[in-house]
């Protein structure tokens, strides 16, 4: 559920992480490693509020780290393919 403050919506965890595209527990883990700066607005229970430009830091974070995943895939495949290629060799 959307929350409104001073005319601007803030977003719930759950719902910045869908919008995301992310499961809930990967903000929450960048904020404690310090890979993302903690949102700074919370509501009167604590919790925390993001906007639309908090989730588009999340959504940019997390482009960046399939990225990095895809690369260190391909690089692992083709660790694997010379391997293979090495062993038929002999």
């Amino acid at each position: 559920m959307k929350a409104t403050n001073r005319s601007r919506i803030y977003y719930r965890t759950t719902e910045a992480c869908e919008i995301a595209g992310i499961s809930r527990s990967t903000p929450l883990r960048w904020f404690k490693s310090g890979t993302l700066k903690d949102v700074t607005h919370r509501d009167r229970r604590g919790w925390r509020l993001f906007t639309q430009v908090d989730i588009e830091k999340i959504r940019y974070e997390a482009e960046k780290t399939i990225e990095k995943v895809s690369l260190l895939r391909r690089d692992i495949s083709e660790v694997v393919l010379n391997a293979i290629r090495g062993q038929r060799a002999s």
